[in-house]
């Protein structure tokens, strides 16, 4: 009985084994088939792209960068998502603390609220908000498209703060409130340090959408001087979109800063989704 069940666990093991490593060779070929094409000329591409590139030279990212104007789509980028990120961090913070740790109907409806609009899709919201948008002269301008990318993901983010937040012992609020402190205090000085992994997960879903963002805006951000780096990715498309290799050399440009970020960060965020999983 105990070789079987030792043969057992070993197929179990190889088994669990050969479909991870079949699911992380599906995940990355299309990015290694991207690399390795960026290397390439057009012409050797359409002849073979999976042959391995004459030499790794770095024209087609060149060429990317300097038509694709990258160094005004990252500038736009990082402003559209750094404040993005503010902005949600602020108020999935004091929402997610009001929604743990208050009762009633009221804030059943606000939960019950929030679950709605996240089923809503944004399209249905664009003709109204270019519409105002046009009216207050926004349009065109990347730090007020940062409140409607913050007003789509802030109930996602109220979810999961308030999902933190319930998983902080009742009693450390407590001893914050006789020792004297009063709301903000409790809040920015007791709450906040414990809920900090939920705020740097937070931080990476905002920010990684944020960056991939293309629907809003490129319907709100007019002007080659306000585009962000997915625009201006999809601007090349026009004049090199018969050259595969500049726009493969264009697109790994715009996706390398977010692998970077998220294998930086990836353990933090694993460990913040997982610490927030208790409780809901």
């Amino acid at each position: 009985m105990a070789v079987m069940g030792k043969k057992k666990r070993i197929v179990t093991l190889v088994t669990v084994h050969a479909i991870l490593i079949l699911l992380v060779i599906t995940a990355l070929f299309p990015i290694a088939l991207v690399v390795l094409n960026s290397f390439k000329p057009h012409v050797a591409i359409v002849a073979n792209p999976l042959s391995w590139p004459e030499s790794f030279t770095p024209v087609n990212y060149s060429s990317a960068w300097s038509y694709a104007k990258f160094g005004i789509g990252f500038k736009n980028s990082i402003i559209l998502a750094a404040c993005t990120i503010v902005i949600v961090l602020f108020t999935s913070t004091l929402g997610g603390y009001v929604l743990a740790t208050r009762r009633g109907k009221v804030v059943n409806l606000a939960l019950v609220y929030f679950m709605i609009v996240m089923t809503i899709p944004i399209q249905l919201f664009l003709f109204p908000l270019y519409y105002v948008m046009s009216y207050l002269k926004l349009v065109g301008t990347v730090v007020p498209i940062s409140f409607i990318l913050a007003a789509r993901n802030i109930p996602l983010a109220l979810f999961l703060m308030r999902t933190f937040f319930l998983n902080v012992p009742k009693e450390l609020e407590e001893a914050a409130r006789i020792d004297g402190a009063n709301t903000g205090h409790v809040l920015w000085y007791v709450m906040a340090p414990v809920v900090s992994p939920g705020l740097l997960t937070v931080s990476v879903i905002v920010g990684l959408n944020a960056w991939n963002e293309f629907l809003i805006t490129s319907t709100f951000l007019q002007g080659e001087k306000n585009f962000t780096a997915t625009l201006m990715l999809r601007s090349m498309s026009g004049q090199f979109g018969s050259d595969i290799g500049i726009m493969m050399a264009g697109a790994m440009i715009l996706i390398a800063p977010v692998l970077i970020f998220f294998m930086i960060t990836q353990r933090y965020f694993i460990d913040g989704l997982v610490s927030g999983s208790v409780k809901g």
